[in-house]
């Protein structure tokens, strides 16, 4: 979840305040055949302001994401990749960021400003419908990922200087608790294992991917980030590989088989800098990411 015009570093936005940055969402195909590599990118979100925070739905016909057209707040839009068709789903006086679909796919949450700039869990009905709230008690949220029907890992932000924390939270009993501090925005389920990856921020130290077994608790050490403590964006392909951008390159991961492996320099593409990962569930296998605006 951002806020204008740096993510999640200031007050929620107000209409006084700048535009958030005008970055686009883009789709490849990505292949990993004999030789993997991504296709040539189509900008699929097409709007002079700010695109952002793509996630695809749970049968890979299309994708969510955050989108600012009115200059005013966020709201949450879907694109069929069959039809290409944009569907704007939220309309409200508050801003929507980081859509989900939920486990029981009924739904979708996202992380909300509201009014007096309290940054907090709610849902929508898959139409955009029927906003409620998911966790009272639990604030300023700034990403999250579900682990399964009523259970979440969240990255809340850290106030008066202390670090951003990675907290286990319930939708049952409406608490959380703090498993690290000093971590990144990225919060992931990893295929097949059911484990939640995060970007561990060690104050002088390098940046590590970790993962957290929720069950246990137990938190392990993957790998290293793509380079020195610069990204933090990622995204598990279904058959286990990480991807990670850094600046307009992708890379790839595989536990076992060694560092990182430049997988595309999408700089060719007039694209700039590429944040935010996500790859579809099913094949063909489909990349969305966000890029900034060409320097």
């Amino acid at each position: 979840m951002e806020k204008s015009p740096v993510p999640l570093q200031r007050p929620a936005p107000q209409p006084a305040q700048p535009a958030p940055p005008a970055t686009e969402v883009y789709l490849a195909d990505l292949h990993t055949d004999m030789i993997p590599h991504v296709g040539s990118p189509t900008n699929i979100s097409n709007n002079t302001g700010y695109d952002n925070q793509p996630g695809f739905l749970p049968d890979g016909s299309g994708l969510l994401f955050t989108s600012n057209r009115d200059g005013k707040q966020t709201d949450i839009y879907r694109y069929d990749l069959a039809t290409k068709a944009l569907t704007q789903l939220t309309r409200t006086p508050e801003s929507e960021y980081s859509p989900i679909v939920t486990p029981d796919r009924t739904s979708f949450s996202v992380i909300r400003v509201e009014a007096d700039g309290a940054q907090r869990l709610w849902r929508f009905d898959l139409d955009g419908s029927n906003p409620r709230l998911v966790l009272e008690s639990v604030k300023p949220v700034g990403y999250h990922v579900w682990i399964d029907e009523t259970r979440l890992a969240l990255f809340v932000l850290g106030g008066q200087g202390q670090p951003n924390t990675l907290q286990l939270a319930d939708t049952k009993t409406g608490q959380a608790q703090v498993i690290e501090s000093g971590i990144g925005r990225s919060l992931l389920i990893r295929p097949g294992k059911g484990t939640v990856s995060f970007v561990s921020k060690p104050a002088g130290g390098r940046w590590i991917i970790k993962e957290l077994d929720p069950g246990t608790r137990a938190v392990q050490t993957l790998t290293e980030t793509v380079d020195n403590n610069m990204s933090e964006d990622c995204a598990w392909q279904p058959g286990g590989a990480l991807i990670m951008a850094s600046g307009t390159k992708l890379f790839s991961w595989v536990a076992g088989r060694g560092t990182w492996q430049e997988l595309a320099d999408l700089s060719s593409a007039g694209l700039g800098r590429i944040t935010r990962l996500t790859v579809s569930p099913k094949d063909p296998l489909k990349l969305a990411f966000v890029a900034d605006p060409p320097r």
